[in-house]
């Protein structure tokens, strides 16, 4: 059982990013710092250990690994791309999480399933035309899957999430604020890396 942060983000540290990824999906690495820092938050909120949870657009499964390693008893990340499921089946053995967890080649949109918790790091909408509305449709189905809901966003769309999250009957109870950084691996970048903020939210449903 992990009891420090610093091993958590040890253990992540080794889960590669996509081999191939596709701008279509915006499939970017989630640091395994910040991976292990959300995870390790969720536990402390009692959103982890011994409870059921799905990552929504897992890719090579950084953060349902995390929740695994946390005490999980039932991960389940769901992705459209086979090559990072397979990343992430594999790294499920490395780390002798395979029995808990699932990963499901499938859009998130088709995903049915309960669980106590949603840790997703969605597409920010931020490069292609056909995913502005992708935060919110991640955030959507998260609802209905769980009633707390960890979640990744353009610190910059605030106001914007604010106002759909109270259309949604839903509420954040906290936020957490990173710098994010995008390493220059699309042919559309001009930068070797460059950084953007990003928060995270932790959201539940209202009554």
């Amino acid at each position: 059982m992990i009891t420090k942060k610093r091993q958590l983000e040890m253990a992540l540290q080794h889960i590669p990013p996509h081999p191939h990824p596709d701008p279509n999906l915006e499939q970017y690495h989630t640091p395994s710092i910040i991976a292990a820092d959300v995870i390790w938050n969720a536990n402390a909120y009692g959103d982890i250990q011994d409870l059921k949870v799905v990552d929504l657009g897992c890719g090579t499964g950084i953060l349902a690994l995390g929740a695994a390693l946390m005490g999980a008893v039932e991960v389940i990340g769901v992705d459209v791309d086979g090559d990072a499921l397979q990343v992430a089946n594999s790294e499920a053995h490395q780390l002798e999480v395979q029995d808990k967890c699932t990963f499901l080649k499938q859009d998130v949109r088709e995903f049915q399933g309960e669980a106590d918790t949603v840790i997703q790091n969605p597409p920010f909408g931020a490069q292609k035309a056909h995913q502005k509305d992708a935060d919110r449709r991640f955030i959507e189905k998260a609802l209905e899957v769980a009633p707390v809901v960890y979640s990744f966003h353009l610190a910059k769309t605030m106001d914007f999430l604010e106002l759909m999250l109270k259309a949604l009957n839903a509420s954040i109870t906290h936020t957490f604020h990173y710098q994010f950084p995008l390493p220059r691996i699309y042919h559309f970048h001009q930068d070797e890396k460059r950084e953007v903020e990003v928060v995270v939210l932790r959201m539940e449903k209202m009554e």
